[in-house]
């Protein structure tokens, strides 16, 4: 409520936008991907399965997309993600809006000592983020652009069972952050918008939670127009669902009582 409260977004000022949304076959990417529709925006959408795209594609054209393009890519592999940026521009005729939302699976489990997995992660959660913004950069700069970055409660403060994704998650911030003193020291119009998202309500994210923790997860479709509001409006960091804020605010506060609250909410015996 507190987040809508002070919301100021508009959708009129997404008609015509033209739109890069990675990771919209399913969950918060094929969401944003409706709102970005129903808002009258261009998009290309991109993801590893391409009859899945194509679901979420004729939704948006039924929603009121301009114009809805499809990239089939592996996030994984740097050499099909290289022509992604330069493919989309040439579709749209420009880019307004990246939206980096894909993520590689990983289970919800303790650290195995899985050095190679956490090695493509980062691969496809990080490296490939960094890879497309860098490629979208030059062409956001001539339409006073912006990136938006979804990212998590996880990146922001360590929980148990996240060691890998954890990880990816909390480089986003760093780089990201970063790269935003950069710009605006140079200069540079493109603003970056990270989405700090709590528990939402994906069938991925429910399927990995389960009999581990017991918690209150959010709808995918709400967190889909809050981030899509956050980006439109360039806010720095965008928090969602409501609690997600004060956390962040209060993480370092009493650090032995909130590591036993966080231990004491996980369903786990040793």
């Amino acid at each position: 409520m507190g987040f809508l409260y002070r919301d100021t977004f508009d959708p009129a000022s997404l008609a015509n936008a033209r739109v890069l949304v990675t990771g919209a076959s399913t969950g918060i990417g094929a969401e944003m991907a409706y709102h970005y529709a129903k808002a009258g925006a261009h998009l290309v959408l991109t993801a590893r399965r391409e009859n899945v795209l194509s679901g979420v594609r004729s939704k948006c054209l039924e929603l009121g997309a301009k114009s809805v393009s499809l990239l089939v890519a592996d996030m994984g592999s740097s050499a099909a993600r290289e022509p992604v940026v330069e493919k989309a521009i040439a579709e749209m005729g420009g880019l307004d809006y990246l939206v980096l939302n894909h993520i590689g699976s990983t289970p919800f489990q303790m650290w195995n000592g899985d050095v190679n997995h956490t090695r493509w992660l980062m691969e496809v959660n990080f490296l490939s983020y960094i890879h497309l913004a860098t490629k979208a950069l030059s062409h956001l700069a001539k339409s006073r652009g912006s990136i938006i970055v979804l990212s998590s409660l996880t990146g922001k403060i360590a929980t148990p069972f996240t060691t890998s994704y954890g990880a990816s998650k909390f480089a986003l911030d760093g780089f990201f952050s970063s790269l935003r003193h950069e710009l605006a020291m140079r200069r540079i119009p493109v603003s970056i918008t990270l989405c700090i998202l709590g528990l939402i309500d994906t069938q991925s994210a429910m399927e990995k939670i389960r009999d581990k923790i017991a918690m209150h997860a959010y709808p995918a479709h709400d967190a889909g127009l809050a981030v899509v509001s956050a980006g439109a409006s360039r806010v720095e960091e965008m928090y969602y669902p409501w609690y997600v804020r004060p956390l962040c605010f209060i993480r370092d506060w009493f650090p032995q009582s909130r590591a036993w609250l966080i231990q004491k909410s996980y369903q786990y015996k040793a």
